[in-house]
């Protein structure tokens, strides 16, 4: 009989336990992985200064409950234009990504890639972040989660041959560029305009397929471009040639399937701070990418005001031509124009 009593008190403890459970007892803490897929190699300085410091920011912050593995050099499939449906579609959670890479889809975001708009990369970011929560974020990016929008620092040219020194020079060029904007700019101004993502760059120059590309300092040592050309050209003055603009972009029902603690810490560790964050650290490696290439043979060509001047003028027909396709859009083209250019100087130091 003791034996029964003992058996059925444990049954009733058991019952009692379990009918506690998610009030009385601790409960697991979720975990989620996130998988962010990208298109430079990993010791290129956007993966290598940014992409991971933020990985390891969002780990650390989560007490390990969100993992952030990155994969490099589209690793995991697919070509750059497609990371974009990649992160819309679920395919990966998070990609780094140029908006330009798939044309017309963001038209918003092109304002940033017109000429001699850019001071530096940290005010154009932030100004960037700015006019996506103001214009884009409901807009041309409402299919997804954005964590971040910034943009590279000056960017320039990189021909073999004897490069450019004046606008006559770009005649006949045939010059990669990377989004339809800028290839616009390189169109206007008399070459012919190649597009191609930017791993693409080294296998085209060593194989004739463009004489030159457009991209700043700080990703030439990664693709070798110094081996690869003779001359740079450098734009003097306050204003960039062109920058290209960035989205650190994830896919919506990730995101909205995540605990709202660990929301949290992903949107503190994102967004404006964030986004300067990335575009200071792209024009930061813009000074060693330079030093590289001083250490070569090649030419560092670098306009003078009178010259750059002859360059602002002759791309105002950009400028015009992009705010009619914007009106045409439903978009009013010069008012955002004009919004952008004051958020630059709002947030240039």
């Amino acid at each position: 009989m003791k034996k029964r009593t003992l058996l059925k008190t444990l049954a009733a403890a058991a019952v009692v336990t379990a009918g506690l459970g998610a009030s009385a007892l601790p409960s697991l803490a979720q975990e989620v992985t996130l998988r962010l897929h990208q298109f430079l190699p990993p010791q290129a300085n956007v993966p290598k200064n940014v992409l991971m410091p933020w990985a390891e920011n969002i780990e650390k912050a989560s007490d390990g409950r969100i993992k952030v593995e990155v994969f490099s050099a589209m690793a995991l499939g697919g070509t750059p234009p497609q990371l974009i449906d990649q992160a819309r579609d679920g395919v990966v959670d998070i990609v780094w990504t140029l908006p330009g890479y798939t044309p017309g889809r963001f038209p918003r975001a092109e304002v940033f890639e017109l000429p001699f708009m850019m001071t530096n990369a940290e005010a154009g970011s932030r100004a960037y972040w700015e006019l996506f929560e103001s214009d884009m974020k409901d807009n041309d990016f409402k299919d997804l989660k954005i964590l971040g929008t910034w943009m590279h620092g000056p960017g320039m040219f990189h021909v073999q041959g004897d490069g450019i020194s004046k606008l006559e020079d770009m005649q006949g060029k045939k010059l990669r560029g990377p989004t339809r904007v800028i290839n616009g700019l390189l169109s206007e101004m008399g070459a012919t305009p190649v597009g191609m993502p930017v791993p693409a760059i080294p296998e085209a120059l060593s194989k004739g397929v463009i004489d030159g590309t457009v991209i700043p300092w700080e990703v030439t040592p990664a693709l070798k471009i110094p081996e690869l050309v003779n001359t740079h050209t450098e734009f003097s003055g306050d204003k960039a040639l062109y920058t290209a603009v960035f989205v650190l972009a994830m896919n919506k029902a990730k995101y909205d399937s995540m605990p709202d603690d660990l929301k949290k810490i992903l949107d503190d560790n994102s967004g404006l701070e964030f986004s300067a964050f990335a575009g200071r650290t792209m024009q930061e490696f813009d000074a060693p990418g330079r030093a590289a290439a001083e250490k070569t043979d090649n030419t560092i060509i670098v306009l003078d005001e009178a010259e750059v001047a002859r360059w602002k003028e002759a791309s105002k027909p950009v400028v015009d031509n992009w705010i009619a396709e914007m009106d045409a859009k439903g978009i009013d083209g010069r008012d955002l124009y004009e919004r952008a250019q004051a958020a630059i100087a709002k947030n240039t130091k």
